[in-house]
């Protein structure tokens, strides 16, 4: 569980977090949202620890960030798993390669120990036969589980996502959506996803962060953001025609 109290982030005169307060518990996909240059970026990176608050603390699972040694530290962000938004695999290292690297930086595991995992969290992706393939061989989609892989193969508490659907059409994108899903449910991790993309938050929005202008406007689950009243998150969930269509379904069964 990561627990936020009251962070604050500037940068020289701008302000850029402004006292977000939430939680965020195991086994649930708890997806951070807002427009561009609401803050999420910066937020995610003060998770991450490579940013850190000038006021507020960061809790996990009871362990205070700001009061963790170097090495303390350096031990917290091994358990921490990170999905970047354009999967940021190496172009000279094959798949098995890119999944391998953590281990090899990380971890004293014998060769063989190295290769079991790696072939134990491909095998969980959907990625058999693609070992030996470089990126620039495989598709979108499998980028992403490449990087899904990678990012659990050091078997992390803390799974954090950047905008994990972006650039993948529709139907891949949901199968991301639920492996994602599947993967935080199946090791109880903390799992925190920053996206633009609506259809994860219908899909998976177990809780729900809705950031404004630095500030948390709004939090909630997926059901619940279809029942708000809050303005600001109504103009954002319904800027599409799709979404606005399904807020009038909603509204015509309550009523």
């Amino acid at each position: 569980m990561i627990e936020v109290e009251n962070v604050h982030k500037s940068f020289g005169d701008t302000h850029v977090l402004k006292g977000i307060t939430t939680s965020f518990e195991d086994g649930k996909t708890n997806l951070v949202i807002g427009q561009s240059g609401s803050g999420k970026t910066v937020f995610l990176k003060c998770l991450l620890g490579l940013f850190e608050p000038e006021e507020g603390q960061i809790c996990y699972n009871g362990q205070f960030y700001s009061e963790l040694s170097t090495s303390e530290r350096r031990d917290l962000r091994q358990e921490m798993g990170m999905v970047f938004q354009g999967s940021a695999l190496f172009d000279s290292m094959t798949v098995e390669g890119n999944v391998m690297f953590p281990l090899d930086m990380f971890t004293k595991q014998s060769k063989a120990e190295m290769q079991d995992r790696v072939d134990f969290v491909l095998e969980r992706v959907n990625l058999i036969d693609a070992h030996k393939k470089f990126p620039s061989e495989i598709s979108g989609g499998m980028k992403k589980r490449v990087a899904i892989a990678r990012a659990i193969v050091m078997n992390p508490k803390y799974l954090f996502c950047d905008e994990p659907n972006s650039g993948l059409d529709p139907k891949t994108a949901i199968l991301i959506d639920n492996l994602i899903q599947e993967i935080t449910r199946e090791y109880n991790i903390t799992t925190v996803i920053n996206t633009h993309d609506m259809n994860s938050v219908m899909e998976i929005g177990e809780k729900i962060i809705f950031l404004k202008d630095g500030f948390k406007e709004w939090e909630g689950t997926n059901k619940e953001i279809f029942k708000t009243d809050n303005e600001a998150v109504t103009n954002f969930v319904y800027s599409s025609e799709l979404f606005k269509k399904v807020r009038q379904m909603y509204i015509e069964e309550r009523n």
